[in-house]
């Protein structure tokens, strides 16, 4: 799907963001003991507007639907986002309400991790409230369901412009399942994938996925990588090797890197490959987003990935 300069925008996202405070720690405290923590890193978050933030700087143009509260983190997050060139015009600000934060504990070795975390306390978007001809007029939606009747609402006009649909499914919550006859890209954790089908089982995971309407299904497994199925294809990816520092913000440009390869016109191989690279050049930073690499710094396509 190459470039189309009409577009407004080559990408729109609704969904998640917030802010992240991240330490490394030695390792996780018992009860009534003090922790110290180094490296204390600040980057905002969230599946949708990390994603975001990878494809502005992989040069696409990239817009942003979502909510911040009206506390100090707000005006963090939108500067942020329009900092790396996102179109922030459509974040809404809820009164007397506080945005989502996080921080997250990293242990050393293989990149563990514990969040903290406090959800957003303002109202989700209402429908009405989305930008139906924005996301109409962008090239692909990218969404993660948190708000979940909007979400719905978009992913309905997106298929209806011909837009393609991409969904980060990564905890399996009230309107997800809902999305999926309208998706193209259904791209979900293994925790979601464990809850759909209520067992560790990724490819009943994606079979259920296609038997709702999705066209191309797939699982990120963390370090052994990814599974990705559609009607006619099974795709077994391996994850790069790297000694990983945190694994924030790894699905999200896992997400990223896919929706990438799909706006150049790659083939779903490529694009997977490309997208599990980016994703392993993350796990090297504190955060999600510090971690970024250049799309051009990618040595090409493995040729051990596994189709069939």
């Amino acid at each position: 799907m190459p470039a189309d300069a009409s577009a407004p925008f080559d990408v729109m996202g609704l969904g998640q963001c917030c802010m992240d405070h991240l330490g490394r720690i030695e390792a996780f405290p018992l009860p009534d003991t003090k922790c110290e923590f180094r490296d204390l890193t600040i980057q905002c978050g969230g599946p949708v507007a990390t994603a975001l933030t990878a494809l502005s700087r992989w040069g696409l143009r990239c817009a942003f639907q979502g909510t911040v509260g009206d506390d100090l983190f707000a005006e963090e997050i939108r500067t942020t986002l329009a900092a790396d060139g996102i179109d922030v015009g459509d974040v809404m600000t809820r009164e007397d309400s506080t945005s989502q934060f996080a921080f997250v504990a990293v242990q050393p070795g293989a990149g563990h991790r514990t969040i903290f975390w406090q959800r957003a306390s303002g109202q989700p978007i209402h429908p009405d409230e989305v930008d139906l001809d924005a996301i109409r007029s962008a090239r692909l939606l990218h969404t993660d369901g948190l708000h979940a009747r909007a979400a719905l609402a978009a992913v309905q006009a997106a298929r209806e412009a011909g837009a393609v649909v991409m969904v980060d499914a990564g905890t399996l919550r009230e309107g997800l399942v809902e999305l999926m006859p309208y998706t193209d890209y259904y791209i979900a954790s293994e925790r979601f994938a464990h809850a759909l089908v209520a067992r560790h089982d990724p490819d009943a995971a994606c079979e259920r996925m296609l038997a709702e309407g999705v066209r191309v299904a797939g699982v990120t497994l963390g370090a052994d990588g990814y599974l990705v199925r559609t009607a006619e294809q099974r795709i077994r990816g391996a994850a790069y090797p790297v000694e990983p520092l945190d694994t924030t913000g790894c699905g999200d440009v896992f997400h990223a890197g896919t929706a990438y390869g799909i706006l150049q016109g790659w083939t779903l191989n490529h694009s997977l490959d490309f997208a599990a690279w980016a994703a392993a050049q993350v796990s090297l930073r504190l955060g999600g987003r510090a971690g970024i690499p250049p799309a051009n710094d990618w040595p090409g396509p493995r040729a051990d990935v596994s189709s069939s």
